[in-house]
């Protein structure tokens, strides 16, 4: 039985970087071995096994047979015949099939240290073409590896992939694996511009792909485009190290332009109403977690008052605030600011611009949550004006925040 390391952890101790995980394949064993020396089996589809000490993964070496469409569409064989070589054959990328063995010596059949190197993402071998997820793991990889290119021939495959249907069946569960993956790497812009220069984009995510080549207001966004703009958008999130729920929400904030009527471009009256509905549709499809895709509702419903909050009257704001859950949720109504800064900043020349709404609005959260519900409801003779007696109070405290005239009509 001989053990080797595998996979990223060689790759990133080769590139410098810190290694997340291990994993280890094992050549000559088989699953009754090691049961008796204490491993764990965990592998559903094929023989893998946590260390009974450091619970790290040791996958027996195996090899894989296409029998369908998509993902699940293998057959795998493990056996103590099959060799380490043959093991590495079957993984994704050069830079990837790389195995260090325990005295350290690595063994590099398929050239990854010379595309490390190189800077390059090249497919292992014709295998990869059978599974689609590879196209989404070598675009997370982009969006990781920042300065590294796509091999000609591997972009090649990944255009020939896609126009023989093979993405068209990837699951909702592994689509967003990937895609929650590559919004949080360095650049998560690079893992949509590889996507859509294979055409996989139009397949996975046609909402967003959409927004390429439609215009908008130079005066408000220099770039023009708005696919371009949403690319910069979660950029603008992965710079400032938020979490997964506002890169999403970024991701999403516009999706409504695509279908903005082509008779009043380049302006995009209403688009916030139309992006809710698509974000609404595309979390559904892709059976997105709760948090990232309420958050990606609020943003798309939100965003556009919240940029104009300096010229909305109290009541609107306090109107606002009650939407968007302020006084329940103050975290998310953060995460909900945090989201508009990246769209304001996510503009050419706009990076470092000072954004203010955010000083404004939490300023008036502060007032509104000054204001003593419990109290006003105490002293209320007619119990059913109670919740208008506490909207009248906590417009009141934003006036007074805003020096807003009281005769002024309630709504702006």
């Amino acid at each position: 039985m001989r053990v080797y390391l595998v996979g990223g952890a060689v790759r990133d101790e080769l590139l410098g970087r810190p290694v997340a995980d291990r994993d280890y394949v094992v050549v000559g064993a088989t699953p009754e071995a090691m049961l008796a020396a204490g491993y764990q089996p965990v592998g559903r589809d094929f023989p893998v096994f946590l260390h009974p000490q450091t619970h790290e993964e040791y996958a027996l070496a195996r090899t894989e047979r296409k029998t369908g469409h998509g993902y699940h569409g293998f057959a795998f064989h493990a056996a103590p015949a099959v060799t380490l070589e043959e093991d590495l054959a079957r993984r994704d990328l050069t830079i990837n099939a790389i195995a260090r063995d325990a005295d350290g010596t690595l063994i590099d059949p398929f050239h990854g240290q010379r595309d490390l190197h190189g800077k390059i993402l090249r497919h292992v071998g014709p295998a990869f073409a059978e599974d689609p997820v590879r196209i989404l793991r070598l675009a997370r990889f982009a969006a990781r590896f920042t300065d590294f290119t796509v091999a000609p021939e591997t972009l090649a495959l990944m255009r020939q992939m896609v126009a023989a249907g093979e993405v068209a069946h990837l699951v909702a569960e592994r689509v967003w694996q990937e895609l929650a993956k590559g919004l949080m790497e360095a650049r998560p812009s690079r893992m949509f511009e590889i996507l859509r220069e294979c055409g996989a984009l139009a397949v996975i995510l046609p909402e967003v792909d959409a927004l390429f080549g439609v215009p908008q207001r130079a005066d408000y966004h220099p770039e023009i485009d708005a696919g371009i703009h949403t690319l910069m958008v979660i950029d603008q999130a992965a710079r400032r190290g938020y979490p997964l729920t506002v890169r999403y929400a970024a991701l999403c904030h516009d999706l409504g332009k695509a279908t903005t009527p082509a008779d009043i471009l380049p302006r995009h009256i209403g688009h916030e109403g139309r992006s809710a509905t698509l974000s609404q549709a595309l979390g559904e499809r892709l059976r997105v977690p709760g948090d990232c895709r309420d958050l990606a509702l609020l943003m798309a419903r939100h965003h556009g008052n919240i940029h104009r909050a300096a010229d909305l009257r109290a009541a609107t704001i306090v109107d606002l605030l009650e939407k968007c859950d302020a006084l329940r949720r103050p975290e998310r109504f953060q995460a909900l600011l945090d989201t508009c800064r990246c769209d304001y900043t996510g503009r050419q020349g706009w990076e470092e611009r000072d954004y203010t709404p955010p000083v404004l609005l939490l300023a008036a959260l502060a007032a509104v949550n000054r204001v003593n519900a419990g109290k006003i409801a105490a002293e209320s003779v007619d119990r059913g004006n109670i919740p208008e007696r506490i909207r009248r109070a906590r417009i009141q405290a934003v006036r007074q925040l805003l020096n807003e005239p009281a005769d002024q009509p309630e709504q702006g």
